[in-house]
């Protein structure tokens, strides 16, 4: 796989242009992922003269319901003019006094910043970086595909829950964009469209992404901010993710099978090329014994860091060890990993740390958004307003049942789902303020969490600001209007699903 696909951080992670500017005038564009946080900053920063300050008595480290009082802010203008500017800082290690509440660098007191998150997505990035570099997961991928292009349907299914499985696990995002050259040129000799070869790849990444079970950008960022472990309501999120791809598997295979009978029924017209494409050789390399080591080792990791992360006591399961690993650990797990599928892969050891050190670099863009996120909770919190804020949520939200509660958390993260492109920053900037929320409403702060990124997910499978999916179109070659026309009916069963998932949700506790 080419390893432009990591070189920018997109909808699961941050921002990247447009792989396919117009050419001779520049065309107008939504802001990227870091001028809205700046503006958001901004925005909160004014917004802390004008909002009162106040305060909920805590009980191990949740909010009571019905304590929320007034307090008497002592920080001056210039105090909060410093806040503003030492907020991205504050982001990444502030330290909150446990005396004055108040956050800033240095000093003594609980660590508040996102350093530890911060230091996991570098981790992360290097390791996924390296596993393009050794080319396994391509020539993986492709011979998969060549072995069963003779079972269609299974392809189609098979694939995405390939691309799913990314999805969920790490957040596959501009990865994919390697893959298009492979499956447009599949599908069609398959008697399939270009439509076809789009979606398998990007519903079924996005499709997993949205029901992301241990998805770092996701999960881990959103559960930390939420203050619970990435592991917590990992079973409602298991389930999610097994029905929300077979739902999306058993609406392209319709779709396919349709075009397959019937060509005319394509939502895409042929184009010149498409002949050349279908009569052109696409045999696979077979792999070679460095590569299946890699691609095992590559899953062993993952499904190492699922099991490190989930609480098997709460499971009633005694027979396993509950690890309690947090970002700390993964990181470190992801560094050697990443480490040992270099050395495997016979990049050596120049290539395998300049692989490591072209990842992290891949991946800062992500880590500075959440950093930048984690900021405005520290101008909120410092001013005391965040609370506020959440008694006025609670007073909107106040006897209302779980389920309703629980969907309406899905709708609320809508919007900010395509204000915030970035899976990492909207879940740094929403939880601080929506997870507490589950407590008064007598629900998991995990639901809010799936909630949050449901709403993520689904927002970014067709959002015009993400370059994974409008680089992934150009690509194939798709207009983005008969993408969406494609898109409308899963859509809506998507939402239905997520919804009736999270009144689920409020049932299993």
């Amino acid at each position: 796989m080419t390893t432009t696909s990591s070189a920018s951080v997109t909808s699961g992670r941050g921002d990247a242009p447009d792989p396919s500017p117009s050419q001779g005038r520049r065309r107008p564009h939504f802001p990227s992922a870091f001028t809205v946080l700046v503006a958001v900053t901004l925005a909160v920063w004014a917004l802390t003269f004008v909002i009162p300050a106040g305060r909920y008595d805590t009980k191990d480290g949740s909010p009571v319901a019905g304590t929320y009082h007034p307090v008497e802010l002592t920080t001056g203008f210039w105090g909060r003019l410093k806040d503003l500017f030492l907020a991205p800082v504050n982001g990444l290690y502030g330290v909150t006094d446990p005396q004055s509440g108040l956050t800033a660098p240095g000093g003594e007191g609980a660590f508040f910043g996102a350093a530890g998150v911060f230091l996991f997505v570098l981790a992360v990035g290097a390791f996924v970086t390296v596993t393009l570099r050794t080319g396994a997961l391509t020539s993986g991928v492709a011979r998969l595909a060549e072995r069963l292009r003779r079972h269609r349907t299974v392809l189609l299914v098979v694939l995405l829950f390939v691309f799913s499985l990314g999805g969920t696990t790490y957040g596959m995002a501009e990865e994919t964009l390697g893959f298009y050259a492979l499956m447009i040129p599949l599908m069609l000799k398959l008697g399939y469209d270009r439509m076809t070869g789009a979606t398998v790849i990007m519903v079924g990444a996005g499709v997993g992404t949205l029901a992301s079970t241990v998805n770092p950008f996701a999960t881990g960022v959103a559960s930390d901010s939420a203050g619970i472990g990435t592991g917590d309501g990992i079973v409602l999120r298991l389930l999610m993710w097994a029905v929300l791809t077979a739902l999306a598997a058993a609406y392209l295979v319709r779709y396919a099978e349709r075009v397959h009978k019937d060509p005319s029924r394509s939502l895409v017209a042929p184009l010149p090329e498409d002949d050349e494409l279908r009569s052109h050789g696409s045999d696979a390399e077979p792999l070679t014994a460095r590569q299946r080591i890699v691609l095992g080792v590559f899953a062993a990791t993952f499904l190492f860091m699922i099991f490190a992360v989930i609480p098997w006591a709460d499971l009633h399961v005694t027979f396993l060890p509950t690890l309690g690993w947090y970002f700390p650990e993964l990181a470190a797990l992801f560094i050697v990993a990443a480490i040992v599928v270099g050395l495997v892969a016979g990049l050596g050891e120049k290539g395998t740390a300049d692989a490591i050190v072209a990842g992290a670099g891949d991946f800062v863009g992500a880590a500075m958004i959440i950093m930048l996120a984690r900021g405005v909770t520290v101008l909120m919190n410092n001013a005391s307003i965040t609370d506020t804020i959440l008694n006025g949520l609670h007073q909107v939200v106040s006897g209302t049942s779980s389920a309703f509660f629980a969907v309406l958390m899905f709708l609320v993260n809508i919007p900010l789902a395509f204000l915030v492109p970035s899976s990492s920053g909207h879940a740094a900037l929403a939880m601080p303020v929506l997870a507490p929320l589950a407590d008064f409403a007598g629900v998991s702060r995990a639901l809010v969490v799936t909630a949050y990124q449901s709403a993520s997910g689904w927002v970014n499978l067709i959002t015009p600001t993400s370059a994974v999916v409008m680089g992934g179109l150009a690509l194939a070659k798709v207009r983005y209007d008969r993408y969406l026309r494609f898109m409308a009916p899963l859509m809506a069963l998507l939402l239905a699903a997520v919804a009736a998932f999270l009144a689920l949700g409020t049932l299993l506790g």
